[in-house]
């Protein structure tokens, strides 16, 4: 499989609130980070790290689509989870860390990230410049 979830932990203890909640606009953006990794096998590994914040109310773990599709030199990740319709009170925030693997993978500049509703009526998403290690 060419993703590959290493980790997924929810990181806060307690949930916390956003101050001024009514001017946020939900759901917030993934924040990704990604570097092009060369091993000491040769195989290049494409490390992401993201940042999720999701409703406290979702008891659901987040997770990611497993087959994600190189679009104009851009990998799109989909960070599923279950939006509740308004706006939340408090949120979580979940870590997650992935390996890609491709045999295109030099190709893949950026990353774009969604935070999709699996009740598709809200999404959010951000892109990420590639670095190279």
């Amino acid at each position: 499989m060419p993703l590959n979830v290493i980790q997924i932990t929810q990181i806060n203890q307690v949930p916390f609130v956003i101050s001024n909640s009514n001017e946020a606009n939900y759901p917030l953006s993934p924040l990704v980070s990604t570097t092009l990794f060369t091993p000491a096998n040769g195989k290049d590994i494409l490390k992401i790290r993201v940042t999720l914040y999701i409703d406290s109310a979702d008891k659901e773990l987040p997770w990611v689509e497993p087959n994600p599709e190189v679009i104009e030199n851009s990998l799109q990740l989909y960070f599923d989870y279950n939006y509740q319709e308004e706006k939340p009170v408090s949120l979580n925030v979940w870590y997650m860390e992935l390996d890609y693997t491709s045999d295109t993978l030099t190709e893949i500049t950026s990353i774009t990230s969604f935070l999709k509703d699996i009740d598709p009526e809200v999404s959010k998403g951000t892109r990420t410049q590639i670095q190279n290690n």
